[in-house]
């Protein structure tokens, strides 16, 4: 053979084999099966208060923006979302509403991931805390520490004797429905900062001292979540790292979680929509989710 049609050949088998290798590379890779994801918990998994409001069950103030559906648009999983405001653990096996089943209905044989956020109403631990907090605060313009001197170690110790024994108690009756299921449960992103912030005030109206005293209640729930989440085998996702500097006393578009007052939410104190982003964003990373 001539070296010109030789080096043609060569030249038209290089090309052949080059588009067989770019062929074969740009085939579309066969779709994984979409998981089954089943959402349970609080109004901040929920994301009560966050625009738009899932009209599909007002009674629970869930929201379409809300992490579960965060993590399903970039998972593409097939979502049941049955978070509801006001949630107990107790509401996983009961019903929370005449009509609204137990939440653990939700999660069958099939299921494959669980995310749930709870216990922050356990106990009115939340609610009764940055009420009692919150009046105390306005009562003594911002002065001492007037709602840890009046409930002392109460909110703690009744963290220890019902939420925690509850906690379990709901994380078991999830595993045993769908043993085969991940399960994340999710930590509170802070509420406040580690120390009063006296700018804040006006938007946490919280004493001084009291800060702190909020600070350390809700850092104990965290532990005890995740304490029961390790024992019942599920997965921790801890914000303590991630949602410092994110707290209510934050300019909007750094906070997480908006204040008792001058909000841009309906309610207070709970996760805005770049909280529930993030939250999302922190579950796929701890659940190698991409």
């Amino acid at each position: 053979m001539p070296m010109s049609a030789l080096r043609r050949a060569i030249a038209a088998t290089s090309a052949l084999a080059g588009a067989l290798a770019l062929g074969l590379t740009a085939a579309p890779a066969q779709a994984a099966t979409p998981l089954n994801y089943a959402a349970l918990g609080d109004s901040y998994s929920a994301a009560s208060g966050v625009l738009p409001v899932d009209a599909s069950n007002l009674i629970c103030l869930r929201s379409t923006a809300d992490y579960p559906h965060v993590i399903a648009a970039r998972t593409g999983a097939r979502l049941t979302d049955v978070t509801c405001g006001a949630a107990q653990t107790k509401d996983f096996t009961s019903s929370q509403y005449p009509g609204l089943a137990p939440q653990a209905d939700a999660v069958t044989t099939d299921t494959d991931l669980v995310t749930l956020t709870i216990g922050g109403n356990d106990n009115g631990t939340f609610v009764n805390a940055m009420l009692a907090c919150g009046t105390a605060g306005v009562l003594s313009a911002g002065k001492g520490s007037p709602c840890k001197d009046t409930y002392g170690s109460s909110f703690d110790d009744a963290i220890d004797a019902n939420t925690y024994p509850a906690l379990k108690s709901a994380l078991h009756a999830v595993r045993a429905k769908a043993p085969g299921a991940r399960v994340a449960v999710l930590g509170y992103p802070w509420i406040t900062p580690a120390e009063a912030e006296p700018s804040c005030f006006a938007q946490l109206p919280v004493a001084t001292g009291d800060i702190p005293y909020l600070h350390a209640l809700q850092a104990h729930l965290n532990a005890v979540v995740q304490r029961a989440a390790e024992e019942s085998g599920a997965t921790y996702v801890d914000f303590s790292q991630a949602s410092a500097g994110h707290d209510a006393c934050r300019p909007i578009g750094t906070r997480w979680i908006e204040p008792l007052l001058f909000g841009t939410n309906i309610v207070p104190v709970h996760p805005n929509a770049l909280g529930e982003q993030r939250m999302a964003e922190r579950t796929m990373s701890a659940l190698g989710l991409g």
